[in-house]
């Protein structure tokens, strides 16, 4: 998933940022609300965790912004304000759910994966990715090729779900380091290198045709269906 987290305090937003980049997950922070509505404008996110109380807008008007221009992304409260009022307010005001700190991260994670499973099965998104005969599945984030289940680690699949949604348009070392491993410097790095070849043992070794395409000094590219 790709999830944008808007929180003032700087703490709470590595630690949520951190656990999550560690299941998968694709994570930017803003730490103010005008910031925090700008990337939520865009509509890229598959999920917005969003703190009631913050600088410039704070969390409510932040969300009924949102929701008037009709940009409908789930949307997880996350605040100290924990009376029954303050949630009844924060679901009113267009929010999905709504969660009370201190929290424990596991039922954050639990939080956000049903609203993304809910989310999926109202239409919002298609619950498969699939390329010529490969499929991966981001409810179950089981990846097959014709009928041979692809066992994937984490950083594997987040790959390949990012050069998966990318299909057709050629990706970049510096879009990998920053969307994939979160890094905004060195593109030198051989990490990209090692990965691909790790995920192409796994799902092109034995097929006919490669999903996953070198572009000499430009990047990668899988071929959309249509292409």
């Amino acid at each position: 998933m790709h999830i944008l987290i808007v929180e003032d305090d700087e703490e709470v937003s590595a630690f949520i940022h951190n656990g999550l980049a560690e299941v998968g997950h694709t994570v930017d922070v803003a730490h103010d609300g005008r910031e925090g509505l700008g990337l939520a404008q865009s509509g890229s996110y598959d999920i917005l965790i969003l703190d009631r109380m913050l600088p410039s807008i704070d969390g409510v008007s932040l969300l009924q912004a949102l929701r008037d221009e009709g940009i409908d992304t789930p949307t997880l409260f996350l605040s100290a304000l924990d009376k029954v009022e303050d949630k009844v307010n924060g679901l009113r005001a267009g929010a999905d759910d709504y969660l009370a700190k201190p929290f424990a991260f596991e039922e954050l994670l639990a939080r956000l994966d049903v609203m993304h499973s809910r989310s999926l099965a109202n239409g919002n998104e298609p619950t498969t990715i699939n390329v010529s005969d490969l499929s991966l599945n981001l409810i179950t984030r089981r990846v097959k090729r014709g009928e041979k289940e692809i066992p994937l680690q984490t950083r594997e699949f987040k790959l390949l779900e990012f050069l998966l949604r990318n299909q057709g348009q050629i990706v970049t070392r510096t879009m990998l380091l920053e969307k994939v491993w979160d890094y905004n410097f060195d593109p030198q790095t051989n990490i990209i290198d090692v990965h691909i070849s790790r995920l192409r043992q796994k799902i092109d070794k034995g097929f006919p045709t490669p999903i996953i395409k070198t572009v000499r000094g430009a990047g990668y590219l899988v071929a959309s269906q249509t292409s």
